[in-house]
């Protein structure tokens, strides 16, 4: 599988960006983002199944909404409100079996 994300860029405090993730076929699995910040380890920000059910870190609750697309192989990550402490690289990800693929990540920079 492979994973183009794309859709970072900078912002100012308070604005907002939609991310995107394209798959090379179907994902049967969960979709996730992940970001890691400059020094700090990479985390988990948001999470879909394939039926829907979506959670959340608590740092994004209420500001991140993660969406997919099954029929056009998409996961989606619309954010808003953002705040400086958002700034990262954002990677999507997914597994198959023991396997974890990865995209190669979109920059995101939240500043004034």
């Amino acid at each position: 599988v492979q994973l183009q994300a794309s859709g970072g860029g900078l912002v100012q405090p308070g604005g907002s960006l939609r991310l995107s993730c394209a798959a090379s076929r179907r994902i049967f699995n969960n979709m996730d983002w992940y970001r890691q910040a400059p020094g700090l380890q990479r985390v988990l920000v948001a999470s879909i199944s394939l039926s829907g059910g979506t959670g959340y870190a608590d740092s994004v609750k209420g500001r991140f909404t993660i969406s997919r697309d099954n029929a056009k192989n998409m996961v989606y990550l619309q954010m808003y409100n953002l705040k400086p402490e958002d700034t990262a690289v954002y990677y999507c990800h997914t597994r198959a079996g023991p396997l974890e693929y990865w995209g190669q990540g979109t920059l995101v920079t939240v500043s004034s």
